[in-house]
């Protein structure tokens, strides 16, 4: 019971914490002057990222003394994050908005930000995907990938910053619509004040994040559960949660760009650095729970980005991302 009520615990601590994040995130946004989708699929991505972008990096340089464990946890939690982000992150918007916005009803994102984050993600990843059939003796070839994939990241950043003036001017720029919490306790509305508060949130984040994995790992030895499935499919959950958390609140008041913004620019975050890391430290090998993995992450990547180019995303379409989460499963688990 200790476990469970700990889990709860954390629980409740990622979900203040990503009620003061985006709130203070907001705030930095519009005092910078910068548009929705800098805000989101750069500072709130990148930061609420750190969880599970731990998680990999921790397994592969300071795990257990068994490498292959390590290993095995290493790469699924690396596949794991944007499977889960591309599937039930994005299916999970949808459910909290089903009841005002109606199955039919339609989100309104800033179409040119989403389209440039699916696109870079799905090549990506592709790219990811190619790796895992290049042989371990071709160490040069992995590491030139590995060096393009994170040379790729930091094109995508440059692409993003250069987009935000052009976005603020035709009314896309980021607005706080509520007062800065800490504002309410009396003080000044300034950087720092700004700055405070979004360390706040984003180390309560991290701290609950990383105690939720501690009792998530606790619950699976209880329940019988083997690395690699832990890895693929219980932690991802467990580090997504600020992710997931930041999305529901901002698409709840209409932010749809912010919400949106959210779950693809860590997409890219995860679909660049983390592989990269993978190829160059793990086997990365083309296991059929591997290959699952990125045939569905990629597939609900590009079923978004078509509905992108149609004009429109209604909520329906995204439980369709939900269902590819399910079919992983069952793959998974028979």
């Amino acid at each position: 019971m200790t476990t469970f009520a700990t889990l709860f615990l954390m629980l409740i601590v990622i979900l203040i914490a990503a009620e003061v994040f985006t709130n203070a995130l907001e705030h930095l946004g519009e005092k910078l002057k910068i548009s929705e989708g800098v805000t989101g699929s750069l500072f709130a991505a990148v930061g609420t990222a750190l969880p599970e972008t731990m998680v990999p990096l921790l397994a592969l340089m300071a795990g257990t003394a068994d490498t292959h464990l390590n290993e095995e946890i290493g790469v699924g939690a690396i596949l794991g994050a944007p499977l889960m982000l591309s599937t039930l992150s994005i299916s999970l918007m949808a459910l909290a908005v089903l009841k005002t916005r109606g199955a039919h009803g339609h989100f309104t994102p800033e179409r040119t930000g989403l389209t440039r984050d699916l696109n870079f993600f799905l090549a990506a990843f592709a790219f990811s995907a190619i790796a895992l059939f290049v042989p371990h003796q071709q160490a040069a070839i992995r590491a030139a990938i590995g060096f393009t994939l994170v040379l790729t990241y930091f094109v995508y950043i440059m692409l993003t910053l250069r987009a935000s003036a052009h976005l603020v001017k035709e009314g896309h720029g980021t607005e706080a619509n509520e007062k800065m919490f800490l504002c309410r306790l009396g003080l000044p509305q300034n950087m720092a004040a700004i700055l405070f508060q979004l360390a706040l949130g984003l180390a309560l984040l991290v701290a609950g994040a990383k105690g939720f994995i501690h009792g998530v790992e606790d619950a699976s030895s209880l329940l019988g559960i083997s690395p690699l499935l832990l890895s693929l499919l219980i932690i991802p959950i467990a580090t997504e949660l600020p992710e997931k958390v930041n999305s529901i609140l901002w698409i709840r008041k209409r932010k749809d760009t912010l919400a949106f913004g959210n779950i693809t620019g860590a997409m890219v975050f995860q679909g660049t650095l983390l592989p990269a890391i993978g190829i160059m430290l793990t086997p990365w090998e083309p296991r059929q729970e591997v290959l699952a993995g990125i045939v569905i992450t990629l597939l609900a990547a590009l079923w978004v980005r078509l509905m992108v180019s149609r004009g429109q995303i209604k909520v329906w379409h995204l439980a369709v991302n939900g269902a590819m989460y399910v079919s992983y499963l069952i793959i998974v688990l028979s």
